[in-house]
Formats: C-alpha cells, sequence, structure tokens
C-alpha cells in the first residue's frame, strides 16, 4: 500500500490536470480532500449537477465569537477534480479538514487562503531567481506553462518544500498545526483501511510536507477514523451550497487564494493553451472596439508576434497569460503609464488604470456566475422570506408606494427594511423618511435586479432561521461594532426603529446615551442627536414619539455639545466645519422643539453662545454660529446683523462666520432683510466684497462660495436679484448663477492676469511701452 501527496495550489488547471491523471493512474481506494469534513455525508448535494463555480458557505455563532467563511470549488480546482474523478474512479473519498466553524478557522474568511503568501521570504527568494515581479508570475513560469510536463509533480514539490522551509524548524502557525494534526489522523486511518491499494492525498501544497512527516511519524494499526468535531452545545452553526462567481474568484478583486484571471483559466482547462490565447486576444479586441478604441489589425499581429517572442524568451512552449498580457499592453498602450501593470503584483486594480489595462483585466477575469441546481437544500431563512413576500404581495415586479400610518403598509415597510439591513437584494427604498429628523408618513420602494439573492439569502441565513430573527441579530452585530461611535449608533438606532425591532431599540438607546456622554467631537454628536430627536418628535407612525429614553439621549447630547462648543480652542483645519456646525442645527431644533425635556434652559444656553461669538480665539465659523444662534433663542432684541458681519469683515475671516451664520440662522437672516432693515445683510456685503482688493477678493471668495451653499437654489436667486436691483441694473438672477466656468477658476486667472500686467509694466514692457 503507498500513499501519494499531491500539494496543489488552490484553482491550478495545472494541478487539476495533474490530479485527474494521478486518480486515472492509481485508481486508489481512497481519494483524501482538503476540505471540510463535516460534508462527508453530503457530496451527492454538492455534486447534483450545479453550475459551477459554486461554494460552500459556512457561518457560526456564539456568545463569544461569529465567524463565516467560503470554500469556493469551480470546474478547474484540484479539490473539484479529485472529488468527480476519485468518484467516477470507484475511490471512497472523503473531506479530511477541520469544519469551518473550528477555531483554527478564526479570522480566516476563505478555506483555500493561500498560506504560502504568509512566507514572502521564500517566494521573494524564488522570484529573484526566476526574475519575475510576482508570486503569479512565478507560478505561471513554473508550472501553468507546461501543465503536461512529465516532471510537473516534482515540480511541485521542490515549490511547495521551498515555500515551508525545513520542516525541522517549521515556524507554520497553531491553526496550521492543528489542521495538519487532524489531517495527519485521516491519512494513517486511510492507510490502514486501504490494505494493498493506493491511497490518494490532495491537499494545497503548503500542507503536504508536514503532512507526510506527521502521518509517517504516527502510529499504525488498525483504521481508526477521525471524529468529525461537533459545535459548542448551544451555538448555532451551518453550512449550504451558494452561487459564486468569477469576479469573486479573481485576485485582481481581492480574492486572497488562488488564481487570477479565472476566465481565461476556464479557456486554459477547456482548451489548452493556444486555444485560450487566441481567445484571449479576440476577446480583448473585440471588447476595446465595443467601447470605441482604436484596436488595429497591425497591432494585434504585432501582439501575436510580440507574445510568440516573449514566450521564447521565457522557455514556454506557447505563449502563457502573462506573455499575451505584456505583448497586447505593448501593442496597445503607447503613452507612458503612472504604475507597474496590475498583473506584476497581487490585488485589485488600483484608480485610474489605462482603460486598455483595465478591459485586459476584465476580460481574464470573465463575469460567469455559478447557478446551483433547483434541489439543493436551502436554509429555514430563504423559505421563511419567501413565504412573507408572498403573504405581503411584494413578490412581483412593479413599484410599492406604502403608507406607514396604514398597519398593513407598516408591516410591508417592516419587511422590506429587514432585508435591506441584511443586504439582500431585490428592491431600494428610493423615497421616504432617511433619518429621524423626517417627519414623512410614506415609502416608495422600485424593483431592482435580484441577481444573487438567493446567494445573499444563504449567508444571511448564519443570523438565524427567520427574517424578524436575522434582522434583529445582524443589527446587534452593527451595534456591537459601533462600540462608543454614536453616529454610527445613531444610523443603526433609525434601523432598529424602522424595522420594527422593539426588542433591541431600548438597550441600544442606553448605549447611545453613554457614548453620547463620553463623545469629543460635536460632530458625531450631532448626527446622533438630530435622529434621536427626530424620532422623539415625529415617529408615532414607529411608536417612539415622546420615548422617555430617546428623551434622555436627546439631554445628554445637548449638554455634551454646549459644553465641548465653548470649550473649542483655535485652530483647526481652515474652513468651516461643517459637522460641527451641522450639531449646532441640530441643538437648535432640540432647544426649539423639546426644551421642557433638556437639563439646559433656553436662556443658559443663550448665554453660552454668547460667550462663544464673543470669544476672539474662537473659530470664525463657530462664532458666526454662536451669533446666528443668540439671534434665534435670545427672548431680547440684540444688535443688529449687519453690525456683526461688519465687525467679521476681514477676507479670511468673513466667509466662515458667514458658514456659521447661515447655517444656524439663515431663515432669521432672510426675514430681516425682508423687513427692510436699512442695514441689510445684502446690501453690507455688497459694499464689503467691491471695498476689497483684488487679491483680498480671490482670498474670500472660496469660504464666501461655501457660506451661501447653506441657502437653497431659490433663495441664492433672491439674492442675486437683489444685487442686480441694487445696482440698478436688469437682468435674469438665474443667468447671473449659472457661470460658464467655475468662478474659483475666473478669479484666480483675473488676478494671474493682472500680476502679469503688473510685472510686465514693472519691467517696461507693458502694452503702452
Amino acid at each position: 500500500m503507498t500513499v501519494t501527496y499531491l500539494g496543489v495550489r488552490h484553482h491550478s488547471p495545472a494541478c487539476a490536470r495533474l490530479v485527474a491523471r494521478t486518480v486515472e493512474r492509481l485508481r486508489p481506494a481512497y481519494v483524501l480532500v482538503e476540505g471540510p469534513s463535516d460534508l462527508d455525508g453530503r457530496f451527492d448535494e454538492l455534486l447534483l449537477g450545479h453550475e459551477l463555480p459554486v461554494a460552500v458557505f459556512s457561518h457560526y455563532r456564539d456568545d463569544e465569537r461569529a465567524a463565516t467563511s467560503w470554500t469556493p470549488l469551480c470546474a478547474y480546482s484540484p479539490e473539484w477534480i479529485a472529488l468527480t474523478a476519485g468518484r467516477a474512479a470507484g475511490a471512497e473519498v472523503r473531506f479530511i479538514d477541520l469544519p469551518a466553524w473550528h477555531p483554527a478557522f478564526a479570522g480566516r474568511a476563505n478555506r483555500y487562503a493561500d498560506a504560502e503568501l504568509r512566507y514572502a521570504e521564500a517566494t521573494a527568494r524564488l522570484r529573484h531567481r526566476f526574475a519575475v515581479d510576482s508570486t503569479d508570475a512565478l507560478w505561471d513560469r513554473m508550472i501553468e506553462a507546461d501543465p503536461d510536463a512529465p516532471d510537473l509533480a516534482e515540480r511541485l514539490d521542490t515549490y511547495f518544500d521551498a515555500v515551508r522551509g525545513d520542516p525541522e524548524a517549521d515556524a507554520a502557525d497553531a491553526s496550521d498545526q492543528a489542521r495538519e494534526t487532524y489531517m495527519a489522523a485521516w491519512i494513517r486511518a486511510a492507510r490502514a483501511a486501504a490494505g494493498d491499494r493506493p491511497v490518494l492525498v490532495v491537499t494545497g501544497g503548503f500542507h503536504r510536507p508536514a503532512l507526510r512527516r506527521l502521518a509517517d511519524a504516527g502510529p499504525g494499526g488498525a483504521a481508526e477514523w477521525p471524529a468529525v468535531p461537533a459545535p459548542p452545545e448551544g451555538s448555532l452553526s451551518g453550512s449550504h451550497l451558494v452561487p459564486y462567481s468569477f469576479r469573486q474568484l479573481d485576485s485582481f478583486a481581492g480574492y486572497e487564494s488562488g488564481m487570477p484571471s479565472p476566465a481565461y483559466h476556464q479557456w486554459l482547462w477547456e482548451d489548452g493553451p493556444e486555444a485560450a490565447g487566441r481567445r484571449l486576444v479576440r476577446t480583448v479586441a473585440d471588447r476595446l472596439r465595443d467601447r470605441g478604441h482604436l484596436v488595429s489589425t497591425a497591432s494585434l499581429v504585432a501582439a501575436r508576434a510580440s507574445a510568440a517572442a516573449l514566450a521564447a524568451l521565457r522557455g514556454h512552449p506557447v505563449p502563457g497569460r502573462l506573455d499575451l498580457l505584456d505583448a497586447l499592453a505593448g501593442a496597445l498602450v503607447t503613452e507612458a503609464l503612472d504604475e507597474p501593470l496590475p498583473w506584476t503584483r497581487r490585488g485589485p486594480l488600483t484608480p485610474g488604470a489605462h482603460p486598455a489595462v483595465v478591459e485586459m483585466v476584465a476580460v481574464c477575469a470573465g463575469d460567469r456566475v455559478g447557478r446551483l441546481h433547483p434541489d439543493t437544500p436551502a436554509p429555514p431563512l430563504v423559505h421563511d422570506v419567501a413565504a412573507r413576500l408572498t403573504a405581503l404581495g411584494l413578490d412581483g415586479t412593479a413599484p410599492v408606494t406604502l403608507r406607514l400610518t396604514d398597519p398593513a403598509g407598516l408591516d410591508r415597510s417592516r419587511l422590506l427594511h429587514r432585508l435591506r439591513v441584511l443586504g439582500i437584494p431585490g428592491y431600494e427604498r428610493t423615497a421616504g423618511p432617511a433619518d429621524g429628523t423626517d417627519p414623512v408618513a410614506e415609502e416608495r420602494w422600485e424593483p431592482r435586479p435580484a441577481a444573487g439573492r438567493d446567494a445573499a439569502l444563504v449567508e444571511a441565513g448564519a443570523y438565524g432561521a427567520r427574517l424578524d430573527d436575522a434582522a434583529l441579530v445582524a443589527l446587534g452585530d452593527r451595534a456591537r461594532a459601533a462600540a462608543d461611535d454614536c453616529a454610527a449608533l445613531a444610523g443603526v438606532l433609525f434601523d432598529t426603529v424602522v424595522c420594527g425591532a422593539t426588542d433591541l431599540a431600548g438597550p441600544l438607546v442606553t448605549r447611545l446615551r453613554a457614548g453620547l456622554a463620553a463623545a469629543t467631537a460635536p460632530g458625531p454628536l450631532g448626527t446622533a442627536l438630530a435622529t434621536a430627536l427626530g424620532l422623539w418628535r415625529h415617529d408615532r407612525v414607529y411608536g417612539v414619539a415622546r420615548d422617555p429614553l430617546l428623551a434622555a439621549a436627546v439631554d445628554t447630547a445637548v449638554t455634551r455639545v454646549l459644553w465641548l462648543v465653548e470649550g473649542t480652542a483655535p485652530g483647526g483645519a481652515a474652513g468651516p466645519d461643517r459637522a460641527r456646525l451641522r450639531a449646532l442645527v441640530a441643538v437648535r431644533d432640540a432647544l426649539l422643539h423639546a426644551g421642557p425635556i433638556l437639563t439646559v434652559p433656553r436662556d443658559a444656553a443663550a448665554d453660552v453662545f454668547r460667550r462663544v461669538a464673543a470669544d476672539p480665539a474662537a473659530p470664525p465659523d463657530l462664532r458666526g454660529a454662536a451669533h446666528g444662534l443668540v439671534r434665534v433663542l435670545a427672548r431680547t432684541a440684540e444688535s443688529g446683523v449687519a453690525e456683526a458681519v461688519r465687525a467679521a469683515a476681514a477676507p479670511a475671516v468673513l466667509g466662515d462666520w458667514l458658514a456659521g451664520l447661515f447655517a444656524v440662522a439663515r431663515e432669521e437672516v432672510a426675514a430681516e432683510r425682508a423687513d427692510g432693515d436699512p442695514g441689510a445683510l445684502v446690501g453690507v456685503l455688497d459694499d464689503l466684497v467691491v471695498a476689497m482688493s483684488d487679491t483680498d477678493f480671490l482670498v474670500a471668495l472660496p469660504a464666501l462660495r461655501e457660506a451661501f451653499a447653506w441657502f437653497p437654489p431659490t433663495e441664492r436667486e433672491r439674492i442675486a436679484a437683489r444685487l442686480i436691483e441694487r445696482r440698478g441694473l436688469r437682468g435674469s438672477a438665474r443667468a447671473l448663477l449659472r457661470t460658464p466656468a467655475d468662478p474659483l477658476a475666473l478669479a484666480r486667472a483675473r488676478a494671474l492676469e493682472d500680476h502679469v500686467s503688473r510685472t510686465l509694466d514693472d519691467l517696461g514692457l507693458g502694452a503702452g511701452r
């Protein structure tokens, strides 16, 4: 009896071919495959006749830990070939790795994440030896370039021995050691059970040296199959098949394991390297031409000739993937690139990549999406959602408008929001309350492509068997992830309310209040305050209006913002702090509309803002907002806005000060103008701007534009009309607001022209000379 160890790279066509040839040659009694051993009784489900790629999605949850992972399989995965060819040859096939829920997989989202990536030093030495840029280029040169080489198995052994290093000084981490110890026990049992017949072991090549050593060092004797570990009592775990896609398999899209360019490797698997190369060149040319790029026949002839030359130079029997991509880039990219070609490294494309390069990567990736056989078992959540959608009439394709004051409409809204929270495609809300500040009682949902819904529902099954429970658990996870980030907690709170998850709302508000009390910046406080205040004021529909817990959160946020604002140190980033200004808007609304629940009286808050407005060390936008808040909150008359504007007229200050004023008191300032105040703001600002030098105007312009952005378009148009009227001109205010170019660019161009003119005059080269 012999044990043959094949160390493979996941999703390698060359390794898959080697597995198929080895099974045919050995006709083994057992084929042992790296895969979750708790699926050993479900091979019939795995082999129903799915359209690959597919993946086994596994999930686990207990009071201490939650984890999900995928085990992807495509037509050229060596593990898939071991499974299918082994069964066809009459072998008993077993998955021999630990289940995905096991702590050995903690922090690993993909079972087949390449272990050798954690040993960069070894692969770096090999890349230097073979003069290649990346691990993928090294692999292509050593393995994929000649998949039918008679010494392929020896090449693989040499490569993975070099990656793993000295077995006597093995530096594998504890998770790898636990997995390998378990897999070695399966190998020993199969060796004992096989008698005189061979055993084939197919695992990631990184594990092969350790498995051989551990299996040989272990005890022999009668076959004792290892027990499959059971999840701890009280935990929730499971594994289900889901459709997968080539994009998810592609390392250029961020996949951490296996091979890049899955579409190319599918062609390589189906038709061999020459046909795959011809198809790659043809598909790239067609795709670029379809998108309006010029691709001449001469360029393609040059690319084919270059690919043949590169293959000969690199010792490849026929042009491989990198030969073809390098040749196409040389023929189709005629300008200098800002960064190296993406196939010289690992990871996603970076923004700004050349269009031809983007299309080449896209062609190699492909757009294939797997499909499960109709008889594939699904988790209970899939059936629960289908039944709920049908019962509420939401299984159609028409837009849906829901009245939230109608109990039936509210039920349908909560169902759709729960699907949204779980990330299930099919509907998108296009109208409705965006947060607690919107007193809106109607929603509109539009149908969207539901591709990927089944896979999303299977994955969401990790949260629970029923939609209500799953949404509640997902919201709880988000709340825990938010920690003390009160802005994130506010978003979770709103989603909790619209989902009708009342069991979570109370504890969440308590956590939110603790986060508010500890917040160190006004911006996140403002987001949370606006949400809590809106829910407290308006949401009778959801049953939380005038909720005492929300009232306490509103009070905590207002007190904290006031404390932080009065202690704001000078300096910081230039320009107005929009997040801080939005927080002050929320404080204003709370003081105006929720005074009875606040610890700080309205008059005391006005005193705080008087002090801030008069503090020369406070940031200009904060002083402007404080002045506006005093105007809004004070019960006695205050000085006119014109006087305050003149006091803040410095070009570097004026725009920021006005931004603060307009953020919190835009309507009050507009009302003062409408009353015919002799110090009307438009006139004062017009006088100040006219009096500025060109240099001062260029300094003030960006902040002034940002300040007036707080006005809606209709009000900006009225301000423009006042300016036209004030100057005794006639014209369209709307046209005045629609400049043919960026006003900042026009102002800088004017300043540059003036500077050039003055320089020429100083040198005696002016136009008048």
